[in-house]
């Protein structure tokens, strides 16, 4: 009764906690003159990935490698096809030029390195696929190239946040907010996905269809409160710029680290969801030119909704079969 309690206590606060989120980042950046797009490539995405990040280490250390690969590469695709789906509806999704021409190009070299690295039997002619330690330190050496590349924007972009509409907080309750809005979307999307995996449990989903649906799509959940908060308070660059930045995380910070921690065997079937990130990936790229320049109206994500939703029949279909 506990669980079933919870989660609706959970979605109160994952939507609360990412209300006082983005209030606190656009207040910070605001005041500071740092460009909206850094702050949601670092401290904010950092932050939305947290539900990741403890999902697979926990998972490293109890040997569910497999669990750990599938956790972040469900939730990558994810995160482009359905939660930026959902922020399109409430608006249409604006980019600025370096979202379009940087942080997007960097998220597709991220699952294309991941899949270089994951295949070794095509590379060196072993007989397993693994994410050693050593590719793990590759992953994490790219994250600092990605941490430089985001402080040479805070002093060279002129691009800023727009400032209509936010207001400037005192620099201590900018800070609580963000701690709390963080606090709020962790512990909301925790509860939820106890409900979620119980009642799974209960109408006997496979635990592989539960870690790449129902957990995937769990530790996306504070990204998905976060881009509809900002999708409402019209912030359409901090949308997009949450989603593309939780996913360089996933992959260079995430994924770096668990393969540190415990290195990763890759299954050959694990391709084809790498394969459907990368493609995803290209697919966001090529909507920010197909209608309006930089601009994602909301018929576009009727093809991505419906290409997700595909995407998890196949996933269900495949683990029944």
């Amino acid at each position: 009764m506990l669980t079933y309690i919870l989660f609706f206590v959970g979605f109160f606060i994952l939507i609360k906690g990412a209300d006082v989120l983005v209030s606190g980042a656009s207040s910070i950046a605001l005041r500071y003159k740092i460009p909206a797009i850094v702050v949601w490539l670092t401290i904010v995405a950092f932050g939305t990935s947290a539900p990741e990040f403890a999902v697979n280490i926990f998972s490293a250390l109890q040997w569910k490698t497999d669990l750990a690969i599938g956790n972040i590469i469900g939730s990558n695709i994810a995160n482009i096809l359905l939660i930026l789906w959902v922020a399109a509806c409430i608006y249409p999704l604006k980019a600025i030029k370096s979202t379009v021409w940087k942080e997007i190009p960097f998220a597709l070299l991220a699952i294309i390195i991941v899949s270089i690295v994951a295949n070794d039997v095509f590379i060196d002619g072993w007989n397993w696929n693994i994410i050693s330690r050593i590719d793990g330190f590759i992953l994490l050496a790219f994250f600092i190239v990605f941490l430089v590349y985001t402080f040479w924007i805070a002093k060279n972009s002129p691009e800023d946040l727009n400032s209509e509409d936010i207001d400037i907080l005192p620099v201590w309750k900018s800070y609580i907010y963000i701690a709390l809005g963080l606090i709020g979307l962790t512990l909301g999307g925790k509860w939820i996905v106890d409900w979620a995996v119980q009642f799974a449990t209960l109408i006997w989903m496979s635990e592989a269809v539960i870690w790449l649906t129902v957990v995937a799509v769990w530790t996306s959940l504070p990204e998905l409160a976060t881009s509809v908060v900002a999708a409402l308070k019209k912030q359409t660059d901090i949308a997009i710029g949450n989603v593309i930045g939780s996913n360089i995380f996933n992959i260079f910070w995430i994924l770096g680290i668990t393969a540190v921690v415990q290195p990763l065997p890759f299954q050959m079937s694990s391709n084809l969801d790498v394969f459907m990130n990368i493609f995803v990936t290209i697919l966001l790229f090529g909507f920010m030119f197909v209608w309006k320049k930089y601009i994602i109206e909301r018929w576009q994500w009727i093809v991505m909704i419906l290409m997700y939703f595909m995407y998890i029949t196949f996933i269900i279909v495949q683990n029944l079969t």
